[in-house]
């Protein structure tokens, strides 16, 4: 496994909720992190059908049009009730002509449990991708889980995403009731960073 040694990576991703929470991540190991949206690069069209597949497209893209080490995610919900959807395909739930609407997305996660009879409790995990790549095409794959349960209505105000109904094993509180110290160490992007970590930073 390639250790990184860069003093500054690209974040493979627009996604400004994304970028503060890596950049916590990786702040206590001296690595600087830009966005593409800051270097203006584009974002590749995700044609992939797995996780896995769009962390790797998206993190080569910014690598070889930065030429500096690129880490890339590809997160999203996987509800049990709905045979893992919306899955790979969560952002596109919440796309409209106008922007990501999260709310819509959420509520139709819900309607289609609903519609389904799904049993309580409705069992989801998150699950993030993150990718590390390297300008000479080098990658890194480590991949992260959060389990837990939708609830509904939508609760609390932080995060993003499908965070105000997503309520981790173990608490009573969704994600987007906790504070980002108290979600960041329970989140699926932290547990992949930690396996990160242990492969490419120690």
């Amino acid at each position: 496994m390639r250790v990184l040694t860069a003093p500054k990576i690209v974040l493979a991703s627009h996604n400004k909720g994304k970028l503060r929470e890596i950049q916590a991540l990786l702040a206590p190991f001296g690595i600087a992190c830009v966005s593409a949206g800051e270097l203006g690069l584009e974002e590749p069209v995700e044609t992939e059908t797995s996780f896995a597949g769009n962390a790797r497209l998206k993190a080569h893209f910014a690598a070889q049009a930065a030429g500096l080490p690129a880490l890339s995610d590809d997160s999203g919900i996987c509800v049990d009730g709905l045979d893992g959807a919306p899955g790979v395909y969560t952002a596109d739930w919440a796309e409209t002509p106008s922007g990501r609407d999260f709310t819509m997305a959420m509520t139709r996660v819900w309607d289609e449990l609903e519609a389904a009879n799904a049993p309580f409790p409705r069992h989801a995990q998150f699950n993030c991708t993150l990718c590390l790549a390297w300008p000479d095409g080098h990658d890194e794959i480590f991949t992260g889980i959060a389990p837990g349960q939708v609830v509904w209505p939508m609760r609390g105000m932080h995060g993003f995403g499908f965070d105000p109904m997503f309520q981790p094993d173990g608490f009573d509180q969704t994600f987007a009731e906790m504070l980002p110290e108290e979600k960041h160490p329970l989140s699926h992007r932290a547990d992949a960073f930690n396996k990160l970590v242990s492969g490419c930073l120690t």
